[in-house]
């Protein structure tokens, strides 16, 4: 297997799920940030409801801190909602702003359904299993923007009017704290699986719920076309 920015359990979990995987990170939602095409209105509509996402994320990574067995594991967590609520949440309530959006509109918005099912999805892994189980629902979201900010950065359009977006998640600040949840990761896999952790009789059901939360990003990019 080898091995990702992001950690081996990530690459073991990435390969597990190839179609659902490039559904995910070549969705034509994310073509359309890349080239430019993606309507205005598609990308607010998805930038609002992400926006109540992630207040939902920010608490399953706030839960995770709960679940964590080691103080390296609680660091890791709490750092993470950290850069999610003061650092990446910013490009939404700035780009809202201009558009006529404030703060209080963001966080008040009507889910949708697809919003609805993807958090709660992330936060039953996490009330009803373990630690792992929390991690490999969230994993999708913050391994697949970093993905896909890096391949953008290097591919998107010289004049896509996406470029805050892209430079958000290609962001060597944002990159570090994804490689560094990587790393905490693949301790904590090794610490409760052992040290080859897919043949554990626990690893399907990871890798199902690492696929299912990969489904209902794709599902969030359609939202997101919808909207427009």
């Amino acid at each position: 297997m080898t091995g990702s920015v992001y950690g081996e359990t990530f690459a073991h979990w990435r390969a597990g799920c190839p179609g659902p995987w490039r559904d995910y990170t070549h969705h034509a939602f994310v073509e359309g940030l890349r080239n430019g095409s993606l309507s205005r209105a598609s990308f607010l509509h998805y930038l609002v409801q992400d926006y109540v996402f992630l207040v939902h994320f920010a608490r399953a990574w706030s839960l995770a801190v709960v679940k964590a067995q080691t103080l390296d594991e609680m660091k890791i967590c709490a750092g993470t909602v950290d850069a999610l609520v003061n650092h990446e949440m910013a490009l939404h309530v700035t780009t809202c702003a201009a558009q006529g959006i404030d703060g209080a509109a963001l966080f008040g918005a009507v889910e949708e359904f697809e919003n609805l099912a993807y958090t709660r999805y992330v936060m039953d892994a996490g009330l009803q299993g373990d630690f792992l189980d929390l991690m490999a629902a969230l994993a999708p979201c913050c391994f697949g923007y970093g993905e896909i900010g890096l391949r953008l950065a290097r591919s998107a359009a010289p004049d896509t009017p996406y470029r805050d977006w892209i430079n958000t998640y290609s962001d060597p600040e944002y990159q570090t704290v994804m490689a560094s949840v990587g790393q905490m990761i693949d301790g904590a896999i090794a610490q409760r699986l052992g040290p080859d952790p897919t043949t554990s009789q626990r690893w399907p059901n990871l890798q199902a719920r690492f696929t299912t939360a990969t489904r209902l990003e794709v599902a969030f990019w359609d939202m997101g076309l919808r909207g427009g």
